[in-house]
């Protein structure tokens, strides 16, 4: 896989110039090159890429379908770059584009160090040395005009514009990265996704989602980054992660987007044989018995909550929001807990767990889908999604 900072930024730029010229001639006029250097930076381009990019004709070039993915997805990046370097800039200090001044290998440098937040560490990651890596960090400081990191106590953190710096970079390094695989097409690089998974969704919409996507493309590579939302809104907003799939929030962050999917409803669950089950199961019987709940500020702990109305609360020997650790805690004892059917489907179905008394009325929550606003998928993203829209519509017609 050809990676992003391996081509070129200025060849790359210069791609929707060539496009809207329609000449080599004027879009070397435009972008301040000689026209043999451009000649010879496209060139470079399709080598690398193995694509042909533009087509020539006796009166000017016109691109193909390859070129003219590459530089729609060129000209996003460099939009996220441009977002995370300029609000940052001092003014009247700093360049009015300072983000057509950097170079692939000072942003590849630099997400190595925003990485590791060390010169040493960034070295080790990237094979480059650490003068190498302090000199690219310290030239883009200069071209920002704002200090991106600074030393606290032995280690190194990002400040404020270092963050955003980071963030456009990563973002910017995604788009290109989209932009390889549609020019190259699919079927050669197989095309990769990063999917953060809360916890409900990994018992039975995702797994098959993704066995439909291994048998519809089988040369897609999926990386899916287990979290709560917490821990996986965060990477989402950098580029880290693609999407997410879980429980929504009302309060959608800034520059993210939520889908609904589906909405789930809380049941609780315990041991077969449970004491629980011999009587009946009212807010007192629930409130005598000792339960294992996720910690609290936790929307799954907020809906156990309210099951009892602001009255005194059950005793919880253990918070814990891992729903593996929970269902062994569950076989193996009285405890009680409250989580989705989905999420204990093959528990219940094979007898290891019951669920005790109705669904809750009032838990009931929104699963669905959260992206990057403007998030423009690449094939095999787009196909996750479509597959992940089917298997969460399949799983509720199951349970109808």
């Amino acid at each position: 896989m050809i990676q992003s900072f391996a081509l070129n930024l200025r060849h790359l730029r210069a791609l929707s110039t060539v496009i809207a010229e329609g000449s080599l001639s004027r879009a070397a006029e435009a972008t301040g090159l000689s026209q043999p250097a451009l000649t010879q930076g496209l060139h470079k381009l399709e080598r690398q890429l193995e694509v042909a990019l533009f087509e020539r004709h006796p009166d000017g070039v016109s691109p193909t379908a390859a070129g003219q993915a590459l530089a729609e997805r060129a000209t996003r990046a460099f939009d996220c770059l441009a977002s995370g370097v300029r609000r940052f800039g001092r003014a009247g200090r700093g360049f009015a584009r300072p983000e057509q001044l950097m170079t692939a290998t000072q942003l590849d440098a630099w997400l190595h160090f925003a990485d590791a937040q060390s010169f040493a560490g960034a070295a080790q990651a990237s094979g480059l040395s650490q003068p190498a890596i302090h000199r690219a960090v310290r030239d883009l400081e200069q071209i920002c005009a704002s200090p991106l990191a600074e030393r606290r106590g032995r280690g190194m953190v990002l400040t404020p514009a270092g963050r955003a710096l980071a963030r456009g970079v990563r973002l910017a390094q995604q788009e290109i990265a989209a932009g390889i695989v549609e020019a190259r097409g699919e079927d050669r690089d197989g095309g990769r996704v990063a999917l953060g998974a809360m916890p409900l969704s990994r018992a039975l919409v995702l797994p098959r989602a993704l066995a439909g996507l291994l048998r519809a493309m089988p040369h897609a590579v999926v990386d899916v980054v287990e979290g709560s939302w917490r821990e996986l809104i965060d990477p989402l907003a950098d580029g880290i992660i693609d999407l997410t799939i879980g429980a929504l929030r009302d309060d959608v962050p800034p520059g993210l987007d939520q889908e609904p999917l589906f909405t789930d409803q809380l049941a609780i669950f315990g041991r077969p044989g449970h004491p629980l089950l011999a009587g009946p199961i009212d807010i007192a019987a629930l409130r005598s018995r000792s339960w294992v709940i996720g910690p609290a500020g936790t929307p799954l702990r907020a809906h156990w909550e309210a099951m009892f109305d602001g009255g005194p609360l059950p005793h919880v020997p253990i918070e814990c929001g891992s729903v593996m650790v929970i269902r062994g805690l569950l076989v193996q004892s009285d405890l009680l807990t409250l989580l989705s059917p989905d999420q204990v489907a093959l528990e219940v179905e094979t007898g290891m767990l019951v669920q005790i008394g109705a669904a809750i009325p009032h838990a009931v929550r929104t699963i669905g889908l959260t992206t990057r606003s403007g998030w423009r998928p690449t094939p095999v993203q787009r196909e996750l999604v479509r597959l992940i829209k089917a298997a969460a519509k399949s799983t509720r017609l199951q349970e109808n």
